[in-house]
């Protein structure tokens, strides 16, 4: 196996045949786009920060938008590049090898935001601005969808994690601004977001997809431009409608 570069802190973890992070992108993205599916204009436009892999940027090329993924990891887009070409996607995935905080954001832009795992890889006042950025960058009926480490993670350095017994991920050390309890929602009710919470949720997972087993906290959120009513039926669908 190729040496790690020093400049690509995830290139273990994206190089190996079972790629990091899986292959199935989040569920709660997955239900939200098989659930619009068929709405919204005949372009849709979406960004994926912190792309990795690509696990969420093939998953919207496949649902029809055009995905610009942007990551540090120059494995990780290389991987995404090669399974967009596998799947027939190419022509609607763009890699962008740059820092989130160098992003330009064009205003009422995209459909669709997605941050895993970003906003907890950047200083906390980085992670406002960059934050401010992603909503402006909404338009009329975008969709947001975030991921945030959490101060539940074993490898916090805060309590309650910083106390807990779990593994720690042989990643822990990305991440340098865990989110307290309830941060993440109150970023998204801020008048200035412009956002409808559809589904939040702060818990303990376990990983098994990369280096030893490990657990995680995590904050979740799933959030649409203010105003905006997608047919949203949950995650699961609480009462999905009979299939004809």
């Amino acid at each position: 196996m190729t040496s790690t570069p020093p400049t690509d802190y995830f290139f273990d973890a994206y190089n190996r045949d079972e790629i990091a992070y899986g292959t199935d992108p989040s569920a709660c993205l997955a239900a939200y786009l098989k659930q619009t599916a068929g709405g919204g204009p005949a372009r849709r436009r979406a960004i994926d920060l912190g792309a990795g892999a690509g696990r969420d940027t093939l998953a919207l090329a496949a649902a029809g938008y055009e995905v610009e993924s942007v990551d540090l990891s120059e494995r990780g887009l290389a991987r995404i590049e090669e399974r967009a070409s596998e799947r027939d996607l190419g022509d609607r995935v763009r890699t962008r090898l740059a820092d989130v905080r160098q992003v330009d954001f064009p205003a009422g832009h995209y459909d669709a935001v997605i941050a895993t795992t970003v906003l907890d890889h950047i200083p906390a006042k980085d992670a406002e601005l960059v934050w401010q950025r992603m909503c402006d960058s909404l338009n009329a009926t975008g969709m947001l969808y975030v991921h945030v480490h959490t101060t539940e993670d074993p490898g916090s350095d805060q309590s309650p994690g910083n106390a807990s017994p779990e593994p720690v991920s042989e990643t822990a050390g990305a991440v340098v601004n865990y989110f307290r309890p309830n941060q993440l929602a109150a970023l998204a009710v801020r008048e200035s977001s412009k956002l409808r919470i559809l589904r939040y949720e702060e818990r303990l997972e376990w990983d098994y997809t990369h280096g030893p087993e490990h657990q995680h906290g995590k904050a979740i959120l799933l959030a649409v431009r203010s105003g905006f009513h997608p047919p949203w039926f949950g995650q699961p669908a609480a009462f999905p409608r009979h299939e004809s």
